[in-house]
């Protein structure tokens, strides 16, 4: 169904426009804060290139006439200088930008026509890189080695990395569980990118790699503190989960491909080539579409081309 128009003014400000639009973001279509920030920072950056190519403020009117050629040197611009945007995040930027034009033509009855002529940037499909599960074991088994580590915290490193592993989260969903969370039930309810939950069942070897941590750690939690804390007590941070992979992968001669992320990875890669189908690694994962999941198939055909080449007698 078509949003309903509002009756607005033609000499509304591009600026109020834009507050418009990211009010329909954050109370309408529900985004996370994290892509409401990324939406609104790229949009303020081309509204203000528009203001410098064209010499003055904008007006929602204004914002109909821009053109191919406006939007591309936009992009050619966010592609040079001294933080110059990569394809992927150039084809990013694009997508904002016709979403916020999308918006201001439902809802303002201000179409871009010439938006439709402007092509993003090819994009090189890259696919997930998983370690192996000999590679996923050695880092769950080494995360509690360390010898400058106090037994809790080493209790939590392997914690954190079981979950991860385990249960295919993201570092931000792993550390985003509560101590209301703990002891973690059969399934979690995981709320993920943009606002969408999902159910992970909870293996028992998660569940007690979790509670063991809760045994040693030091700290009185509330219901709705964070269940992960750091050194000094407050909540633990994505930035100690990765520097903890990057030392574990230097102790194992892991590849820098070796990252929490690539637990996620690992997880999902592991289950097809258990036979897992991949409708439920896409519930399990919580991607919108079955597109993200599928590049699995081809990281599993890899694996299976690579020890076929390795063991065939006559390769």
């Amino acid at each position: 169904m078509a949003d309903p128009q509002l009756s607005v003014p033609r000499y509304l400000s591009a600026g109020e426009a834009l507050a418009a639009w990211l009010e329909h973001l954050a109370h309408e279509r529900r985004l996370a804060p994290n892509t409401l920030e990324a939406y609104g920072r790229i949009s303020r950056l081309y509204l203000a290139f528009l203001e410098r190519h064209r010499g003055g403020p904008q007006r929602l009117g204004d914002l109909g006439t821009v053109t191919a050629a406006e939007v591309r040197a936009h992009l050619a611009e966010r592609r040079s200088g001294d933080h110059p945007l990569a394809a992927r995040s150039i084809s990013q930027t694009l997508s904002a930008i016709r979403a916020f034009h999308g918006f201001l033509d439902r809802r303002c009855g201000t179409p871009a026509p010439q938006l439709a002529l402007v092509r993003g940037p090819r994009i090189k499909t890259s696919l997930p890189r998983p370690v192996s599960e000999d590679q996923a074991r050695g880092l769950l088994q080494e995360s509690d080695a360390d010898p400058d580590a106090e037994a809790w915290e080493a209790a939590r490193d392997r914690a954190v990395l079981t979950l991860l592993y385990g249960c295919g989260l993201r570092i931000s969903e792993g550390l985003s569980l509560s101590r209301s969370d703990a002891p973690l039930p059969e399934t979690l309810r995981i709320t993920g990118k943009g606002g969408k939950t999902r159910l992970a069942p909870v293996l028992p070897a998660v569940r007690e790699a979790v509670d063991g941590y809760l045994a040693l750690q030091p700290f009185p939690l509330a219901p709705a503190d964070a269940l992960f804390r750091a050194r000094r007590g407050g909540p633990l941070t994505p930035r100690h989960v990765q520097a903890m992979v990057q030392r574990l992968r230097g102790r194992l001669g892991l590849p820098a491909t070796a990252t929490p992320h690539a637990l996620r990875h690992s997880f999902a890669t592991h289950l097809l080539g258990a036979g897992a189908d991949l409708r439920s690694i896409q519930e399990l994962l919580g991607h919108a579409s079955l597109s993200t999941t599928q590049k699995y198939t081809a990281v599993d055909a890899q694996r299976l081309l690579d020890a076929y080449s390795g063991a065939h007698p006559r390769r």
